[in-house]
């Protein structure tokens, strides 16, 4: 079963710190936000695989908004 990885608020990502393929833990960082002129790490509420990244560094994210795909 897939589980998402999504934004909890609006902001830019500025850096993607796992790749496809890469095994990550329960609560492990996988990429910083920056949002109201702070840098805010997303962590992974599951453990899994990284299947899909959806969003590139620079993108402008919506809160809610799928950022990754674990399985």
């Amino acid at each position: 079963m897939s589980k998402e990885i999504v934004a909890p608020m609006p902001g830019t990502i500025i850096n993607i710190l796992v790749n496809v393929g890469d095994e990550i833990l329960e609560y492990q960082d996988v990429l910083i936000l920056e949002a109201m002129k702070m840098e805010n790490a997303i962590p992974s509420a599951d453990a899994g695989t990284v299947k899909e990244i959806k969003v590139n560094v620079n993108d402008k994210v919506a809160t809610n908004q799928v950022l990754m795909v674990l399985e």
